[in-house]
């Protein structure tokens, strides 16, 4: 096991970091100024719109409110389609390791943004990038389908709604790159009963502000992200609540160790290699073990059947404390509904309540694309690499933001839009149909054998090989071989350091000059919003010391292991 670790990291370094010509090559011809749609106004719309403008694109950009900023920008409106967070929600990765490639957040910003410093970020993004002037406001495109001259040209039709003049008009595009994510459709479940409930049903989608529940008895549906943030603010000004789950989830904080950010702690090139070839129930034992000494998920009636990495991470500082104060009581699922309360799994008598909050996902829903471009089955999309439709003839179609990390949104998001850009443009071809397919359904193949059955994980993947594999597709991947000759330090960092989005811009079309600069000094951007005296020393060496440490541990460990096994 442990020459088997060592002959990957030496294949991980060694991997390529230039388009693969067996997969996608880039065009010598000369590249026509080409129109491109782009749907949703959100941070993916945004990012998208950067990214076309780079390949010379002038993009026309359909947001259907009178906002930019999507789900971050708070607002108290509830309609279907039109997703906001909580006022008091707070992101759930770090800032380096959630940050755009080419735009670091600012120094003296906390390293977990509150939405408002989000949203804010966003909007300095694309005033920086002169991304506004794109964006058309209160236009609601209502359908896509194929034009007329598609064969030939692979153009698109789009039909825009002015929600202001309620007008319709249709444009033809080169192509359309859909920026609506998936946290637009609620999914609401049905139990038996729940007609007869005479108090608040409501879904997490809806959930805005929490003081319509005080003093009053609530249940809440879920315990992915937004179960547990719903279930730990409305605990404040609520007499009890209650927390209903089917199959539990391992939780896990914020706060790593080291008092690091936990994104920043675990998400590294070495660990990554190391959670790959080591025994998968080993490093779920291990995770498992240490999640369990800051508290019992037994005791606390959350631990599930599945491995601690084969759900989506449920992230919560605050849940224990909520426990073991009583104010959140963890029961299992809902039986049924009565007049004035429910019934639980394992239980005979009524839990009166006065509301039911589901935090229960999400639908992936596309109502605007016509069949033939894509279709959404059991929460399935079928796109290669999460973005296009293999079964089109001309690639002009890009689904971006589909995709769920464990980690950073925002950068998994922008290689997204990187490659789409490219692609559209025609200085990339993607592979043959085939090609496509079969790496679809070994994705797929591989995420039903790893993750609980769930339509919460049918988008998963994991972020460094997710963006590596991404990335690799345009050659900016860093070429980790190179750089362990011609800048040492640099590698040392990238590789034992935290995998940050910063070396998706030291190769490949439009580098960054801060790039390298970015990587190096993540320490001090992480601790300068904690010590205003921070006078610039960098004490991240003693970490990597450690993670080396750790490293060749690991590696006798696992020799060891396949020896006695």
């Amino acid at each position: 096991m442990g020459i088997r670790i060592i002959d990957q990291v030496r294949l991980h370094i060694n991997a390529p970091t230039h388009p693969s010509k067996k997969f996608i090559k880039f065009s010598t011809e000369e590249m026509v100024s080409k129109r491109i749609a782009v749907i949703g106004g959100g941070p993916m719309g945004v990012a998208t719109v950067k990214c076309l403008k780079e390949e010379g694109i002038e993009p026309t950009c359909f947001e259907r409110t009178n906002f930019i900023g999507g789900l971050w920008r708070y607002h108290d409106d509830d309609l279907d389609g039109l997703a906001s967070v909580m006022k008091t929600t707070v992101i759930n990765n770090s800032k380096e390791m959630g940050a755009i490639s080419d735009f670091p957040p600012k120094e003296n910003v906390p390293n977990y943004m509150h939405n408002k410093q989000v949203y804010e970020y966003i909007i300095s993004y694309a005033n920086k990038f002169d991304v506004i002037r794109h964006i058309n406001l209160n236009k609601e495109v209502i359908k896509v389908d194929l034009a007329d001259d598609y064969d030939k040209t692979g153009r698109l039709r789009v039909a825009i709604k002015d929600l202001k003049t309620q007008t319709v008009s249709e444009e033809v595009y080169d192509g359309v790159c859909v920026c609506i994510g998936h946290h637009v459709y609620p999914n609401m479940p049905t139990f038996k009963g729940m007609e007869k409930f005479k108090g608040t049903i409501m879904h997490t989608h809806s959930l805005k502000k929490v003081n319509q529940f005080d003093d009053k008895v609530v249940v809440v549906v879920g315990v992915g992200n937004s179960g547990m943030d719903a279930a730990v603010e409305i605990s404040a000004v609520a007499s009890q609540v209650y927390l209903s789950t089917r199959r539990g989830a391992w939780v896990i904080p914020r706060v790593g160790p080291w008092g690091l950010p936990i994104d920043v702690a675990l998400q590294r090139r070495y660990l990554d290699i190391l959670f790959k070839y080591l025994p998968y129930n080993f490093v779920c034992w291990v995770c498992e073990r240490v999640t369990n000494e800051r508290f019992d998920h037994s005791m606390y009636n959350l631990k599930p059947q599945h491995r601690i990495w084969s759900q989506h991470a449920t992230i919560s500082d605050s849940l224990p404390i909520k426990l073991l104060s009583g104010a959140v009581l963890v029961r299992k699922n809902i039986k049924e509904f009565t007049e004035n309360g429910v019934i639980f799994e394992n239980d005979e008598n009524v839990t009166e309540c006065d509301a039911v909050v589901f935090a229960t996902g999400y639908k992936i829903k596309f109502p605007f694309l016509s069949e033939e471009l894509t279709s959404v089955k059991n929460n399935e999309v079928h796109l290669y690499k999460y973005i296009f439709p293999p079964h089109m003839k001309h690639p002009s179609l890009a689904i971006l933001g589909l995709v769920q990390v464990q980690g950073g949104g925002f950068p998994v998001g922008e290689a997204q839009a990187r490659l789409a850009s490219l692609v559209l443009n025609g200085k990339l071809s993607l592979p043959a149909r085939a090609e496509m397919e079969a790496d679809i359904k070994a994705k797929r193949e591989e995420n039903k054998k790893r993750y609980a059955q769930s339509e919460r994980h049918t988008i998963q993947a994991d972020y460094i090989p997710y963006l590596d594999d991404v990335t690799a597709l345009f050659g900016a991947k860093p070429n980790l071989f190179k750089i362990f000759f011609t800048d040492p330090v640099l590698f040392w960092t990238l590789w034992f350091g935290p995998s940050l989005p910063y070396q998706y811009r030291l190769q490949g079309p439009h580098t960054w000059p801060g790039a390298r600069q970015a990587i190096l000094d993540w320490k001090k951007r992480i601790v300068k919003p904690l010590k205003s005296d921070y006078e610039g020393e960098d004490p991240s060496l003693t970490i990597l010391k450690i993670s080396l440490f750790v490293f060749i541990f690991a590696i006798i460990i696992a020799f060891f292991v396949k020896v006695l096994l």
